[in-house]
């Protein structure tokens, strides 16, 4: 298995550099399979998901659909993939950042009763609580 950077992902999504886009796609489509699957990183999604808003102006529906078909790709492993899965409903359903989205998941599964955030987006999440 090997792992993949966010901006290999980015890259091979965006296809906005020839060389970079070629390496990635090369990558991608001769080292990850099924059998052999390239490992992602919850914060390389994250990280993806920021690059994708601010700097290529994706809107949110973009960005969840680049995560989905990332997630279903059976040639890719995604760190503890049912949090993410979820994360990513919570993402689609609401307001706040896929970080955050995740990040409050995460939190849950560790047991926290709640997770006390000053982002308004973020607080309307369930398992959130707006500090004020």
């Amino acid at each position: 298995m090997i792992g993949i950077d966010t901006n290999v992902i980015v890259r091979y999504v965006v296809q906005d550099d020839p060389v970079q886009s070629n390496l990635a796609a090369d990558l991608i489509e001769e080292s990850c399979s099924a059998r052999d699957p390239g490992y992602i990183p919850q914060i390389v999604l994250c990280e993806l998901a920021w690059v994708l808003r601010g700097a290529y102006g994706y809107s949110r529906k973009q960005v969840g659909d680049v995560l989905r078909q990332l997630m279903v790709t059976e040639s890719f492993e995604i760190e503890d993939h049912s949090l993410a899965w979820d994360a990513l409903g919570a993402y689609f359903d609401g307001t706040a950042d896929y970080a955050d989205c995740l990040l409050c998941g995460r939190n849950r599964q560790r047991g926290c009763l709640t997770t006390f955030t000053l982002d308004q987006k973020a607080s309307v999440l369930e398992g959130f609580s707006l500090l004020q």
